[in-house]
């Protein structure tokens, strides 16, 4: 054959036997993440970082390998049925949200796409997992509450206030995990000598009314019980105790943050950033049913020393020891 036909013929070969351009392969499909939040970015802008602190621990890059759709609520409570709709329409992979009240209107939208909740109350309480071994169905994620915060709670306020009797408790007693937290800080009152005075907020309107029998009812201080109103509204809180000049406790570290004397709680930041761990292994093919529930086990006392001076208070040097932050 002639050299140069023989040239052609081989070349035009390998062109038959190369491979196809990567271009021709089909697009890894980029995970899709819904987030369902009953706030807004201003009220929960802190934790949304974490949660996305720990994806990137993880080695995810928002908008390379993972996507996060973000639908708020705005504190207005109807509007999560048709925005937890529009995650499903959306055939998001994983649903992120928060409380169990978000999480059962996630629940009752999909059965199918697994749901972790970053921080709730008491997931097997509120009916949304079986156990917290075996949640069982497609709701995971980390409990909030331990019942006996709000017996510690009351012990550090008692300690911080000397000769303190009268306490105002805010609470939402339609929920199980909050009730049984008030019965801890009931038994611990009596223990202690202090009467408790029930401050009970259901929604946003019964702020006015629960501040005005805190006043009325001649209340020497004010404890906080978790519930995510609590959360959304912290500075309509921290703002009346401020102005009512009472020594106020709270359950989260963002309440002292804004202005309030001090907290202890779990490390709400924290459960957000453990969150991604279970975003990561479902995003894997870990099924939701087979991912136990975490319990809290960081819990933080933080002190605000401004807000304590402004009060005429002198923190005691046994509270302050203990502290895991004291702001200036």
């Amino acid at each position: 054959m002639n050299p140069h036909k023989l040239f052609i013929v081989i070349v035009a070969l390998g062109v038959l036997a190369a491979p196809l351009p990567a271009a021709a392969q089909p697009p890894a499909k980029v995970p899709r993440i819904g987030f369902l939040g009953s706030g807004s970015p201003s009220t929960y802008g802190p934790l949304i970082v974490a949660f996305r602190q720990g994806l990137r621990d993880l080695g995810y890059v928002e908008g390379q390998n993972v996507v996060i759709e973000l639908r708020w609520a705005e504190e207005r409570s109807e509007r999560l049925p048709d925005l937890a709709a529009e995650l499903v329409r959306l055939k998001v992979d994983v649903i992120l949200t928060h409380a169990g009240p978000n999480a059962l209107v996630a629940k009752q939208a999909t059965t199918t796409i697994p749901i972790v909740v970053a921080f709730a109350a008491d997931l097997v309480g509120s009916g949304l997992v079986a156990s917290l071994a075996r949640p069982g169905g497609n709701v995971t994620g980390l409990n909030l509450l331990s019942p006996e915060l709000g017996g510690k709670r009351l012990q550090l306020l008692k300690e911080a206030v000397p000769g303190l009797s009268r306490v105002a408790v805010l609470w939402n007693p339609a929920l199980p995990a909050v009730v049984a937290i008030m019965r801890e800080t009931e038994a611990a009152a009596r223990t202690l000598g202090v009467q408790l005075q029930s401050l009970e907020v259901r929604g946003p309107d019964d702020f006015e009314s629960a501040f005005a029998a805190a006043t009325r009812g001649r209340a020497r201080a004010l404890i906080t019980v978790e519930q995510p109103l609590a959360f959304i509204h912290r500075a309509r809180i921290v703002d009346f105790a401020a102005k009512s000049r009472l020594p106020a406790i709270y359950p989260f570290k963002e309440f002292v943050d804004t202005g309030g004397l001090m907290s202890y709680g779990a490390h709400a930041a924290d459960l957000w950033r453990r969150a991604a761990t279970y975003v990561d292994k479902i995003l894997k093919g870990a099924k939701p049913a087979d991912l136990p529930v975490e319990q809290p086990t960081r819990f933080e006392l933080v002190i605000n020393m401004k807000t304590a001076k402004a009060l005429g208070l002198t923190i005691p040097q046994s509270i302050l020891i203990r502290a895991d932050q004291v702001i200036q």
